[in-house]
């Protein structure tokens, strides 16, 4: 199994069934990567928010926090001020807000980095992608899922 983690922090339970893409691709592809979710808003729990990203931030495992929050999230910039681990905004409501949910996730301020990935199954292999970059293995197993859909492209053409 890999060396590394995904944690998933939700603004509420009913982000839930768009993250839960995050994890049914992972066990999909057979990356073997931990997926752990979370739930903590940075509007109305900002300190058990903070207490979980610090409970990650001592870890000598590498990290990727892919946050799901609705509406104008403050929850991607908030965890990405507070870790050193890269953070992944995947919004479960791009259809319904458009390019002012890009700007609410992934414009913050210069030191605070976010980025956006707005697809659960690419946000997962972002986060796989940076977690393969210690690990030799894991990066092979990219290297084969992309090989595959090279050729489920080729076979389409």
């Amino acid at each position: 199994m890999p060396k590394g983690k995904i944690v998933v922090f939700m603004g509420s339970k009913k982000d839930y069934e768009f993250a839960s893409r995050i994890n049914k691709f992972l066990k999909q592809e057979g990356f073997g990567i931990q997926c752990d979710y979370l739930i903590a808003s940075a509007h109305k729990t900002p300190q058990k928010l903070l207490e979980e990203v610090n409970k990650h931030e001592g870890t000598e495992e590498p990290i990727v926090f892919i946050t799901v929050a609705g509406l104008s999230d403050a929850l991607s910039g908030v965890v990405a001020g507070a870790t050193s681990h890269p953070v992944v905004a995947c919004p479960p409501d791009l259809e319904k807000f458009g390019w002012a949910k890009f700007f609410s996730s992934a414009v913050t301020p210069q030191g605070i980095s976010v980025a956006y990935v707005p697809r659960p199954e690419n946000a997962a292999l972002s986060a796989v992608k940076m977690i393969a970059l210690s690990d030799p293995a894991l990066r092979g197993r990219v290297k084969v899922y992309m090989q595959r859909l090279k050729e489920i492209a080729k076979a389409k053409i």
